[in-house]
Parts: C-alpha cells; structure tokens; sequence
C-alpha cells in the first residue's frame, strides 16, 4: 500500500479523461481525485523516482466526498484509508475497518 507523507483531496471534479497530472509536484504527497459522480477515484504519488497513478471504480454507489467551495482538503492516514475502502471517512475515526465495510448486501452474494 502506499503510504503518503501528506494527502489532499481536490474537491471539484476532475474529467478522468484528461489528465490530472497538472498538480503541483511535492515528493511524498498524494493527490486524490473523483470524477462528477464521484465513482471513480484517482491517487497520484510522488517519490524520489517517479509517480505512480492509482485508480478505483466502485461497482455501486459512490464516494464520499466533501461538497465545499474549498479547492482541496488535507487528509489524514486513516481517512484516505476509510476513504478508497469506500466508507463515509468524514463520519468515523480509527483504523477498524472491518466494521464498517461488512453489509447484509454483500454478504448474501457470498451465502450458500
């Protein structure tokens, strides 16, 4: 797993058909993005040698993602991990993932 030095959450929507590669480069950052509909996210990272882009399409239903006029938001290690995992992460504190993404849906796919 990747784990930045810092985190920020662009807040406006980004067309994931263009290229997001127009934020400002921080070795040891992390840029996350989502697109309108806030399925699909995209992390950019940067280390000493290079970036790595890192994408998720969620199946059903969507990110949650702030609805602020700010232009991004700092996250914390937790929240980025609350939030690729699809979880309400403005809502929860901790690291205990296991709670939070069980559900009954899910669940009956897998039953016998």
């Amino acid at each position: 797993m990747l784990k930045p030095e810092h985190l920020f959450l662009a807040v406006k929507p980004v067309d994931m058909r263009q290229g997001v590669l127009q934020a400002t480069w921080h070795e040891g950052a992390a840029f996350v993005f989502a697109n309108k509909a806030r399925t699909r996210i995209k992390v950019l990272r940067w280390d000493k040698h290079g970036v790595w882009l890192c994408a998720r399409r969620l199946h059903r239903g969507h990110f949650i993602w702030p609805r602020a006029n700010d232009t991004a938001w700092s996250l914390t290690p937790d929240q980025f991990e609350w939030l690729i995992s699809g979880v309400d992460w403005q809502q929860v504190e901790g690291d205990d993932l296991t709670k939070w993404v069980y559900k009954e849906e899910v669940a009956d796919r897998f039953s016998l």
